[in-house]
């Protein structure tokens, strides 16, 4: 049987179902961006000799500890405190490669290990003991760690957090000293992997605080 359709009426059918086809390709759901993670970087890849007679007394060093959105959380936060300073929001598609909390005690511990036995609190009381005494412990308390803006085109990585340093006798501890360190470091790009490098930055420049902080008052 012949097709009775006339010519251009079948080829406006045909045009129509490949429109309708190409419609339904686009309907399907795209394939889901996987967010770029970031760390502080391979650290130190040189040993450095360490003079035994020179070390400082062991310390044990706790976990740190974190609130809010920090707390096991691995988005990229900033800030935008030329607009409103008080709003946590996250890089869509940046992410910590683990909980900041635990990426800034690993950079701290290879800071302090430099120069002193560093130990982790649990493990202290079962492993070393100096003349009798259990070492010293040192908490943190990371309270910001943001790409703050302060306009569209300048931002600074930002780390708050509290030390605090404890002698833990058998009758409890007790509070030997306690400081606020804030750090910023300028971010060379404004966009989630310039925050990530001032954020590293800042972590190494708080450590380093942290280290002479505590060379002096843990000896």
């Amino acid at each position: 049987m012949k097709n009775s359709l006339p010519a251009a009426a079948r080829i406006s059918t045909l045009v129509a179902l490949a429109v309708l086809a190409l419609a339904g390709c686009s309907a399907l759901p795209e394939k889901p961006v996987r967010a770029t993670q970031y760390d502080f970087g391979p650290g130190a890849t040189v040993s450095t000799p360490v003079d035994a007679a020179a070390m400082l007394p062991p310390l044990a060093l706790a976990d740190v500890e974190s609130a809010g959105v920090l707390e096991g959380g691995t988005a990229v936060l900033y800030r935008l405190a030329y607009a409103d300073a008080q709003q946590l929001r996250p890089y869509a598609a940046a992410r910590w490669s683990m909980p900041p909390a635990q990426l800034v005690r690993q950079r701290l511990r290879d800071r302090l290990s430099a120069h002193r036995a560093v130990l982790n609190a649990g493990e202290s009381a079962s492993l070393i003991r100096t003349e009798g005494n259990l070492p010293l412990v040192l908490r943190l308390e990371l309270e910001e760690f943001t790409h703050l803006f302060q306009s569209p085109t300048a931002s600074t990585g930002l780390v708050r957090l509290r030390a605090t340093l404890v002698n833990d006798t058998p009758a409890g501890e007790k509070l030997l000293a306690q400081r606020q360190f804030i750090v910023q470091r300028d971010a060379p790009t404004a966009d989630a992997p310039g925050g990530a490098r001032a954020l590293a930055a800042a972590t190494d420049a708080v450590a380093v605080e942290i280290d002479q902080w505590l060379a002096a008052v843990a000896r």
